[in-house]
């Protein structure tokens, strides 16, 4: 830790004084500390975190979406408490600095943001129940129906971040340029792709035809990043926000599914271990929609099942492209990681295929 904890909080408008700050958490990209203050003598704790800059380069607009999508939200909370008291965590509190700002900047130009702890809550790495499945997908579903009157257009923090044609383009290029010298070995996957490919524009053509709407989106549904309940197992709170800008509702159900129905890890080897679980899924659709509520038209509902193909295979080329430039990216642990990576992804789009009619009934039932 290249900065002081203690004088980065004394720039935010705390209530009490610090008395302890410890990492927290098990996230690799910005670093997270839970920071508690003595508040006469009742102990609160706050969440600070310092903004990675080098994968947000505009951590102002980042700043600026995450002050107006908690404030619309918390808006709507003040509306419904007298009639749901429950709702009161939906959202994260930011807590300003002291100079009014969403964020504080210290002399070394690192970003800090800090936002009241939320309590008897927690995440979970790994989905394993249908009614985790379910709670994780209505709150991300309901914070996409919180937002879907939000005015004005968010800053777009990561551009192209979810465009499977602009995915492809950049593989393609990949495979000319073959920096790493590893063409030879990933004709397979590249076949597999290539007879997909067009698909990868079906969203963005139907967008650009006006048939559906770009909304506002959290870009990055895993399970992790729903507060879960201690006491009931509901899903209360959507966290990590660095990615909520203007996107389709599609991406955020797609990743879910991606994410949430195979019990294989992400970069498993034994490829009969992957496979897309219809009750899990079941369970997110159901509980995507419940919270959704109605602000989908019937034709983006219908592209639902659609969506977790098309974000898994997206995935899968992104994979296979940094495994080509030379694992330039992500983060590999072993030789071959991302070509083990993206071998995964293809595994489950297989997968979701093989079940996709049943995935498209259960859609039109619901």
């Amino acid at each position: 830790m290249n900065y002081d904890l203690r004088e980065v909080c004394a720039n935010f408008a705390l209530r009490g004084d610090y008395v302890i700050g410890m990492p927290f958490g098990t996230g690799h990209i910005n670093d997270t500390n839970a920071v508690t203050c003595d508040q006469g003598g009742t102990l609160v704790r706050y969440i600070v975190q310092r903004i990675n800059t080098n994968v947000f380069r505009q951590p102002e607009q980042l700043m600026e979406n995450f002050e107006r999508v908690t404030s619309h939200i918390r808006g709507k909370l003040r509306r419904e408490r007298k009639t749901n008291p429950a709702t009161r965590r939906r959202t994260l509190e930011l807590v300003p600095a002291k100079d009014g700002r969403p964020f504080v900047r210290d002399a070394a130009g690192n970003f800090f943001r800090c936002y009241v702890f939320v309590e008897n809550a927690r995440t979970y790495d790994i989905l394993e129940t249908e009614k985790q499945a379910y709670e994780a997908a209505a709150a991300f579903g309901g914070f996409q129906s919180d937002l879907a009157d939000l005015d004005g257009r968010l800053n777009e923090t990561i551009p192209e971040f979810h465009n499977t044609v602009s995915r492809l383009a950049a593989l393609e290029n990949a495979v000319k340029e073959n920096r790493a010298g590893r063409l030879a070995e990933v004709s397979a996957e590249l076949d597999f792709i290539r007879a997909r490919a067009s698909e990868c524009s079906t969203l963005l053509d139907l967008q650009a035809a006006g048939e559906i709407r770009e909304r506002t989106t959290h870009n990055d549904t895993k399970l992790n990043n729903v507060l879960i309940d201690d006491l009931t197992g509901t899903g209360c709170c959507v966290i990590d926000l660095d990615t909520v800008m203007p996107g389709l509702p599609h991406y955020d159900f797609g990743d879910m599914v991606r994410t949430g129905t195979s019990p294989a890890a992400e970069d498993e080897r034994d490829l009969s271990l992957v496979t897309m679980r219809f009750p899990m899924y079941e369970a997110l659709l159901r509980g995507y929609l419940a919270g959704a509520g109605n602000f989908l038209s019937p034709l983006e509902k219908s592209l639902l099942p659609f969506s977790g193909k098309l974000i898994t295979l997206e995935i899968g080329i992104r994979f296979l492209t940094d495994y080509l430039e030379g694992d330039v990216y992500f983060r590999i642990h072993r030789p071959g990681h991302n070509l083990d990576r993206c071998r995964t992804q293809l595994a489950l789009v297989k997968s979701i295929e093989s079940q996709y009619d049943a995935m498209r009934r259960l859609a039109e039932q619901l």
